[in-house]
């Protein structure tokens, strides 16, 4: 399974940016769908995750401004990120998870697959 994440860009602080991450088989099931993200010199950081039923969780950096959402008939998850800020900068990764989740600490081990990133950047 490949996913392929888009949407980034070149923004002004206050902007908007709609991510997309789909994957090339839609006959694929994942549990859960998330989007990490890291910045120059920085460790990747997870920002938001969504479950199947659409259970979503969010960083405390991006709560209130970001929004995670999935078509599950599409195999695709979305970021729709709104005031952004330039410490928003940073590649955007896709990821998703197949396997049963045991554990409610989500690390990157919890996911399978990971997108190639794409750059945000956010300038003032």
């Amino acid at each position: 399974v490949q996913l392929q994440a888009s949407g980034g860009g070149l923004v002004q602080a206050g902007g908007s940016l709609r991510l997309s991450c789909a994957a090339s088989r839609s006959s694929d099931r994942f549990n859960l769908m998330g989007w990490y993200r890291q910045a120059p010199g920085k460790q990747r950081e997870l920002v938001a995750t969504i479950s199947e039923g659409g259970n979503m969780n969010y960083s405390d950096s991006v709560k209130g401004r970001f929004t995670i959402s999935r078509d599950n008939a599409k195999n695709t998850v979305y970021l729709q990120m709104n005031s952004l800020r330039p410490e928003d900068t940073a590649l955007y990764y896709c990821a998703s998870n197949t396997t049963p989740i045991t554990s409610p600490n989500i690390t990157r081990n919890t996911f399978d697959y990971w997108g190639q990133g794409t750059l945000v950047t956010v300038f003032s």
